[in-house]
């Protein structure tokens, strides 16, 4: 039986960027081997010409993209291509390139991750709000939305009107209350959806009525139109005939 010389994945050499494949990687290195200058230059610039065909749409109207595909053709050489790069194209080393600083996650409440960050916004709001019904009014709001997230969140358990208040509290380190006698917080996010749906029903109402007393519509030119219930008649020849008055 012969044996078939099979070459694995694992038995070649590492691939520096997985993005442009093996195929491109092998080019590049060939490219290092031919003697012509001319050749040379001209094989490299045709490789990069492929890779930015193989690589994605958007990028290529990067003004710095071209200037990435050559240092990428240089690192993988090793940095021993003789060629000449494009004007304005700059090729340094990897260790050379700037770096972007690592973006830190961004600054949240640790405490009560159910309600979302833009409570936090809501309560920051409402603290500094003046005194009085308005602000009273804009707790309440907040209060009802804080409910519904959490029942969002904890739809198996019952969540009562005591545990958001005391949470409330708790955010806004004692500056948000609760007026006494407020409605019950499942009543006022119910009221908000009604309002929304009667707003909706007036506004397709008002539609209605606009789209009834718009020009040209059914009750507009009725006398002029032949066949109507003014002016002359068809009978039954095809002929119009005058109307008696």
């Amino acid at each position: 039986m012969n044996r078939l010389d099979i070459e694995y994945n694992t038995e070649r050499s590492h691939i520096r960027f997985p993005e442009y494949g093996r195929s491109i990687q092998e080019m590049i290195i060939h490219a290092k081997s031919i003697e012509n200058p001319g050749l040379r230059q001209k094989t490299i610039e045709n490789i990069v010409g492929l890779m930015i065909q193989l690589g994605p749409s958007g990028n290529k109207n990067m003004d710095d993209y071209r200037d990435k595909l050559w240092n990428h053709v240089y690192e993988i050489a090793d940095y021993e291509l003789d060629v000449v790069p494009p004007p304005g194209v700059i090729i340094r080393r990897a260790e050379e390139r700037p770096k972007a600083a690592p973006l830190g996650y961004p600054a949240s409440a640790t405490r009560f991750r159910h309600y979302g960050n833009s409570i936090q916004a809501l309560i920051k709001k409402a603290i500094e709000m003046p005194e009085g019904s308005k602000r009273e009014g804009f707790v309440e709001v907040i209060a009802s939305y804080m409910k519904l997230a959490y029942k969002t969140w904890n739809k198996e358990h019952y969540v009562s009107d005591d545990i958001v208040k005391e949470d409330l509290e708790s955010l806004s380190d004692g500056q948000l209350v609760l007026h006494e006698g407020h409605d019950s917080l499942d009543k006022l996010a119910a009221g908000a959806g009604k309002h929304d749906k009667d707003r909706g029903g007036r506004n397709n109402n008002n539609n209605q009525r606009n789209r009834k007393q718009r020009p040209g519509g059914n009750n507009g030119n009725q006398r002029n139109r032949p066949g109507g219930g003014g002016g002359n008649q068809r009978n039954s020849s095809g002929n119009f005939r005058k109307r008696k008055k």
